[in-house]
């Protein structure tokens, strides 16, 4: 460690995962994660609960992150962390962990925006964009079409009026009887189906919105007619429900993908969030990259989820840029670009 080399400890706690990761002079040193399974038998993430957890692991998680960089506490620039969008009750553990961490070493505070660390989770490793791109943002709380100028200067271009694509998949799988979350069972049965057996409607909204409300009614009204006629009609069904659902989710994602590309006249192409784990999306994305010519870029499994590594890159960026925040800062569940 040389005594220009920027090394930034960051910290995320926005949802359910608790991370803390280590980065270098831009190169991300490690990625440590605690996720939390004691929302499993509530089908769905428990705000109390879940900042609860934050509280258990946080330390235990930042420890691993020093003591396995080879980075002493004393040696830090900087200490990063997810200021929004997210779960206050969350948020507040890190930020608040964050805030006496930097005081307690006298270094500064930088706040870094989650949407925009699941975009520069792209910087991570090789292959890396070129800018201008456009990032399909896709998780279970954002569905977002990003054009991407440069690491710190990002439009959203696009962004459903209701629920996230991800929320549409665990809704929709829990009406098929899964357990929480739903959403990678139904990619892992989609595998065995027939994503042309049963159709549901593509809503389609103005510009390059999204709209994914629709498809859970429709599947509600859809399985409870089915139901009536045949009571093991999902047990019967459940590959190519799954395949059908995951088909058409898909489909509404890349209209207005391919929309954009056309609008904007870029075809540097990045995927990130939660939902880009899916492999449905990974492969359909991949063929249509493939014949449209397009540069697809797709991070590993780890980085797609939320983790620490990716708010340590977009910190990195906004420590050279000297981009710092207060001690008045607080976080904030609703956070725009």
């Amino acid at each position: 460690m040389g005594t220009n080399d920027i090394s930034i400890l960051a910290i995320e706690s926005s949802c359910d995962e608790t991370s803390a990761s280590m980065i270098v002079n831009g190169k991300v040193l490690n990625n440590i994660v605690a996720t939390q399974s004691v929302h499993e038998k509530y089908g769905g993430v428990v705000p109390e609960l879940a900042s609860r957890a934050h509280q258990e692991n946080l330390i235990p998680v930042i420890h691993e992150a020093i003591s396995t960089s080879g980075v002493s506490k004393d040696q830090l620039s900087a200490v990063a962390f997810t200021r929004g969008p997210g779960l206050m009750g969350s948020l507040l553990v890190g930020v608040s962990f964050a805030k006496a961490f930097a005081r307690a070493l006298n270094v500064p505070l930088i706040d870094v925006n989650h949407m925009q660390a699941h975009v520069l989770a792209h910087f991570i490793e090789d292959p890396k964009p070129s800018f201008p791109f456009i990032c399909l943002t896709v998780s279970g709380g954002h569905t977002q079409l990003v054009l991407v100028k440069d690491f710190l200067d990002m439009e959203v271009i696009g962004e459903t009026q209701d629920d996230a694509v991800g929320e549409a998949f665990d809704k929709t799988a829990k009406l098929l009887g899964l357990p929480y979350p739903g959403g990678p069972l139904v990619d892992k049965y989609a595998k065995e189906g027939n994503p042309k057996a049963f159709q549901f409607p593509i809503t389609r909204m103005p510009g390059l919105n999204y709209s994914f409300s629709g498809i859970k009614t429709a599947v509600l009204y859809f399985l409870r007619d089915q139901l009536q006629e045949n009571p093991k009609f999902i047990e019967e069904n459940l590959p190519d429900l799954c395949a059908s659902i995951q088909y058409t989710l898909i489909e509404m994602l890349l209209i207005k993908l391919k929309e954009a590309v056309k609008q904007y006249g870029v075809k540097e192409i990045a995927i990130a969030g939660g939902v880009s784990a899916n492999s449905g999306l990974r492969s359909t994305l991949s063929e249509l990259a493939r014949r449209k010519g397009w540069n697809l870029y797709i991070p590993k499994f780890e980085y797609c989820t939320d983790n620490a590594a990716m708010i340590a890159m977009a910190a990195h960026y906004k420590y050279l840029k000297g981009e710092f925040v207060g001690m008045d800062v607080t976080p904030l569940a609703k956070m725009k670009f």
